[in-house]
């Protein structure tokens, strides 16, 4: 009888339940918003409570959709966003939101720490970054003491939806390495990073830490109860999204790049080595025994979204009332322009930035005669020009280019996009032919933890095929190339400015107040 694995994979802006048989096919999703709370400017957060009820609603979902009983699926695997903050009381219980990885409350904090990162690089091998746990932490102990305090165990998202399911608190390798936790040369917690940041109160909050493989538990009489899913069933440790989408890609070695344009712009790639500090790269630890290089920021495809609603509201009604997504209609437009059309630059830093901390989403260019139609293809080229300037790093630090690029995330819906990130990368792109990755890294996870295969290599090979692949088209090259050449210099022009511009912010809303 065939196999079938459930993955949860609760992304920062849509959480996923899909089934995947154990070649690989999908045979179902169900998903809901992941729905954030931003009761302050930069505060994005979740309820927890909800999440669990929302979970208990899609899991029954996708069963009836696979057309399967909880006792067909024979294992689940968790995945979910990096960075971030989920916590639980000393008795196991909830007592605050989650905080989200696009949080950035503790910027400051964040580029306070940076400063003296030399400190601890050589034990985390990590850059600072204003949603990490650590930081969030620190936050907490210095603004919300009593909270704080109440504090008994410290997870990532996927972590936490592990502890839903199963009752029990773990936290896997591969999330805490990329969250500033570990010490990657021993691979276990360290305390002169808890020192670092001022936090050593949180030294015994760090759960038992396990592999992405390994049995995190099984499912519990009350999850088996509000989900559908049979108690006793196992539950792997599973991974942190990015680790899930490159192995979901096949993406397990530095010949080929993983590209993920998403809510974040993440590109990463496993490599035998630890990149260095004067790289500016982010590292963590792989599933397979690598370390992952990454580099990446809150400046990819959440930034369509926010523009459309700004720019488009009436055009989604519209849409919505002839029976078609907003999406459909651009990409017909997507279709019928090219890199010539949109004489405008975008800057995709409405949640943050990749360049200077203070720098914001920014239109320049912007004439009289300038139409809704070129800003909206400018926030699509923005994003990938986003891209490449992470891509560039890495291939730098590499010292070569990837053979190609892996795609995945939100963007991946549009061919259109998919073949513009190609001329822009001029690299060549394939996709596989699963379109849920965070779901297929779990289902391969999974398939791993039972035994069924032997390696996590051995089962992306057997469960990931690769559908469809898009060349660079050379005239495109050449004009992304010159917009490139422009958009970076206009990003070093105003390096210098953001600061200024930021304090004046400051200023104004203070005055407001």
């Amino acid at each position: 009888m065939m196999k079938h694995f459930l993955t949860i994979d609760n992304g920062g802006t849509n959480t996923k339940v899909v089934i995947f048989d154990e070649a690989g096919t999908q045979v179902a999703v169900k998903s809901f918003p992941t729905k954030g709370l931003e009761y302050q400017a930069g505060f994005h957060e979740i309820d927890l409570h909800k999440l669990q009820q929302d979970l208990g609603q899609a899991i029954p979902a996708a069963l009836a959709q696979a057309k399967l009983t909880g006792d067909q699926i024979d294992a689940v695997a968790t995945v979910g966003h990096g960075k971030g903050l989920y916590t639980l009381d000393k008795d196991k219980q909830v007592f605050m939101n989650g905080i989200l990885s696009a949080d950035s409350r503790a910027e400051a904090y964040a580029n306070k720490f940076e400063r003296q990162v030399s400190t601890i690089f050589p034990i985390s091998h990590q850059h600072v970054m204003p949603s990490q746990a650590p930081l969030l932490l620190r936050w907490l102990k210095d603004h919300q003491p009593e909270k704080y305090a109440q504090i008994g165990y410290v997870l990532s998202n996927k972590d936490f939806i592990g502890y839903l399911l199963t009752g029990e608190v773990k936290q896997e390798l591969g999330d805490a390495s990329g969250n500033n936790l570990i010490n990657l040369e021993t691979a276990e917690y360290d305390r002169r990073l808890l020192d670092f940041f001022g936090i050593e109160e949180m030294a015994d909050k760090l759960p038992e830490l396990i592999h992405a493989t390994d049995l995190r538990g099984r499912i519990s009489p009350a999850a088996a109860q509000l989900t559908g899913l049979t108690a006793g069933t196992p539950v792997f440790g599973g991974m942190f999204d990015i680790d899930a989408c490159a192995v979901a890609t096949g993406v397990l070695d530095d010949t080929k790049l993983s590209l993920i344009a998403g809510t974040w712009n993440m590109n990463i790639f496993p490599s035998d080595h630890l990149a260095s500090d004067e790289s500016g790269l982010m590292n963590s630890i792989f599933p397979t025994g690598k370390y992952l290089w990454e580099a990446s920021s809150p400046t990819s495809a959440g930034n369509l979204a926010i523009i459309l609603k700004m720019l488009m509201t009436a055009e989604m009604r519209d849409a919505e009332d002839a029976g078609r997504s907003i999406y459909d209609n651009l990409e017909d437009f997507l279709e019928n322009t090219d890199a010539a059309f949109a004489k405008v630059i975008f800057f995709p830093f409405l949640y943050g930035s990749n360049v200077s901390p203070d720098a914001e989403g920014t239109f320049i260019g912007l004439r009289s005669t300038t139409t809704k139609s070129e800003m909206i293809r400018a926030v699509y080229e923005g994003i990938a020009f986003a891209h490449r300037y992470h891509v560039e790093n890495l291939v730098r630090a590499l010292g070569h280019r990837p053979a190609v690029i892996r795609m995945s995330g939100g963007a991946c819906n549009s061919p259109s996009w998919v073949q513009m990130f190609s001329d822009i990368l001029n690299t060549p792109i394939e996709l596989v032919s699963a379109n849920e990755l965070g779901g297929l890294g779990g289902a391969i996870t999974a398939a791993v933890g039972l035994g069924d295969y032997a390696t996590i290599s051995e089962a992306a090979q057997k469960m990931s095929r690769v559908l469809r692949r898009y060349e660079p088209r050379p005239d495109q090259v050449k004009m992304y190339d010159e917009k490139y050449r422009v958009y970076r210099q206009m990003q070093v022009a105003m390096d210098p400015v953001w600061a200024s511009y930021h304090h004046m912010q400051n200023q104004l809303v203070n005055r407001a107040n």
